[in-house]
């Protein structure tokens, strides 16, 4: 049985993989569910990042675009359970109060 051939594309995102781990220093199965908890929480952080300033309709430091009497308020943290563990999310809040998370529900505690 022969070795499974990559596209371009494939062999060039397992490239880029490899130099991360080797740069980051993964050694073992514990190092590598520490990077997949830390890229959850970025994910997670710069979709609801995102999302809010979709809501607002202004950029985070464009404030002379800002057509509403709305604006963001700090962050709040939330601790999700994936299947890797504990995995703890900032997110952003609005000053009403009605930034609605859609990645994230409300009360949701679990994205395993």
């Amino acid at each position: 049985m022969g070795r499974k051939k990559f596209t371009p594309e494939e062999t060039a995102r397992r490239e880029k993989i490899r130099a991360l781990l080797q740069d980051e220093g993964i050694s073992c199965m514990e190092d590598i569910q520490n990077l997949f908890k830390e890229t959850i929480a970025e994910f997670m952080g710069n979709g609801l990042e995102a999302k809010l300033e979709d809501e607002l309709g202004y950029s985070k430091y464009d404030y002379r675009n800002k057509n509403t009497d709305n604006s963001r308020n700090g962050y709040s943290s939330k601790k999700l359970r994936t299947n890797f563990g504990d995995v703890d999310v900032v997110v952003p809040r609005d000053r009403k109060g009605e930034f609605e998370l859609q990645l994230l529900k409300k009360n949701q505690t679990s994205i395993a």
